[in-house]
């Protein structure tokens, strides 16, 4: 570790990290009264709060990356985007037409994934070449506050849904504050990847066009399990939200503690085959989803978590790894710009599935066979290219 990043400061960003996420999941528990019953729309129109974020996103990802790869301000970047995501939660608490709390969500989505970026990039930097024991906190970090907002959020929603949107302002309040003093000093800017130059690396370079496939394709089964899943519990099995929380806990605790592990692991057994065991197990489980009896589910779903954790890490560190050129926050960006559009489409195809298959259990079966699939399919492409390479 360098003077800039020592343990003490990667405990202390890995924490903000954590922070940070925990806002993302609270709602997700009481997604139902959230939105479907306060605005009166159908699973598939409620499924686009999980959606808009996304775009936001997708969209200020890789122009973020890109400009301060160029022009520096990272940590400065960092702090503003805490705060303007701290007021965009605030907003959405408030009374809006349905349209209007969508598009607050799309700049909350944005604001959101700038930060994580920001303040990734900057350990990324700061690490050199110890990035493996550097991100793995991170990650774990990341992963643990989605896990936690996830399992307490019906806690705190149960009798008053909008109670997650204020707590999760607050909580992005307090990531600020620790952020001021937590996160390293800023690294000069490197030379831009022009947006041409950014496509082509990743039209030719296998090695980095599967990582960001993997990450797609990762976050596009999450989507499934942010909005199906809750849905499926609770309009199937009549499961309450606090229970629902503690179901998708059991999902990304597991991911959350395995992730720091994980990036230790990687440089030993080299970063593909975690994410290739990762794939098949993952996916396989993913597709047994809704075929699981509800008892069975709690075995399922840690189960999930640990392949998630095996996959996540190493997919990053895979792609850090053959970066070179175009500069460590844009390949940061980047991925989860990929991470962003699988969510983005996520919620979109499982509730299009759902709807496809009459919106009773058969739907999501259906569903959640797709997901699967999905992720089986990357896996072949993760072979290949580890035969490739």
């Amino acid at each position: 570790m360098t003077d800039a990043l020592t343990k003490g400061r990667i405990a202390a960003v890995a924490f903000v990290t954590f922070v940070l996420m925990m806002p993302e999941t609270l709602p997700v528990p009481v997604l139902r009264a959230l939105v479907r019953e306060r605005f009166g729309v159908g699973d598939g129109l409620a499924s686009l709060f999980m959606t808009a974020n996304m775009i936001g996103a997708l969209l200020a990802a890789p122009l973020a990356g890109s400009w301060v790869d160029a022009r520096g301000g990272r940590r400065r970047l960092a702090l503003f985007a805490l705060g303007a995501d701290a007021l965009l939660m605030q907003a959405l608490a408030h009374p809006h037409d349905y349209a209007t709390f969508l598009l607050l969500r799309v700049f909350e989505g944005a604001a959101h994934i700038v930060a994580l970026t920001m303040v990734m990039s900057l350990v990324a930097d700061a690490a050199g070449s110890a990035r493996g024991r550097a991100l793995g906190p991170l990650g774990a970090g990341l992963t643990l506050g989605v896990a936690a907002g996830a399992a307490i959020g019906g806690r705190i929603g149960r009798d008053d849904p909008l109670l997650t949107l204020h707590a999760a302002s607050l909580l992005l309040v307090a990531a600020l504050g620790l952020a001021v003093f937590a996160l390293p000093p800023d690294a000069p800017p490197t030379r831009r990847a022009s947006a041409r130059e950014l496509l082509a690396a990743v039209r030719h370079r296998p090695e980095l066009r599967t990582p960001l496939l993997v990450a797609a394709v990762e976050r596009f089964t999450v989507g499934f399990f942010t909005t199906g899943f809750p849905l499926m519990l609770a309009g199937v099995f009549r499961v309450d939200r606090p229970r629902i929380g503690m179901l998708l806990g059991a999902f990304l605790f597991p991911f959350a503690i395995l992730s720091w592990p994980a990036g230790l692991l990687a440089p030993k057994w080299t970063a593909r085959r975690m994410v290739l065991a990762g794939s098949v197990a993952y996916g396989v489980g993913v597709a047994l989803v809704p075929f699981a009896p509800l008892p069975w589910t709690w075995a399922l779903m840690p189960w999930l978590g640990v392949c998630s954790a095996v996959m996540f890490v190493p997919s990053m560190l895979w792609l850090l790894e053959r970066a070179e050129g175009i500069g460590r926050s844009t390949a940061i960006a980047s991925f989860h710009a990929a991470g962003s559009l699988g969510f983005l489409l996520g919620p979109v195809c499982c509730g299009t599935l759902v709807e496809l298959g009459g919106g009773a259990m058969h739907g999501y079966e259906l569903a959640f066979a797709f997901a699967g699939a999905s992720v089986l399919a990357s896996a072949l492409l993760v072979r290949r290219s580890a035969r490739a390479g």
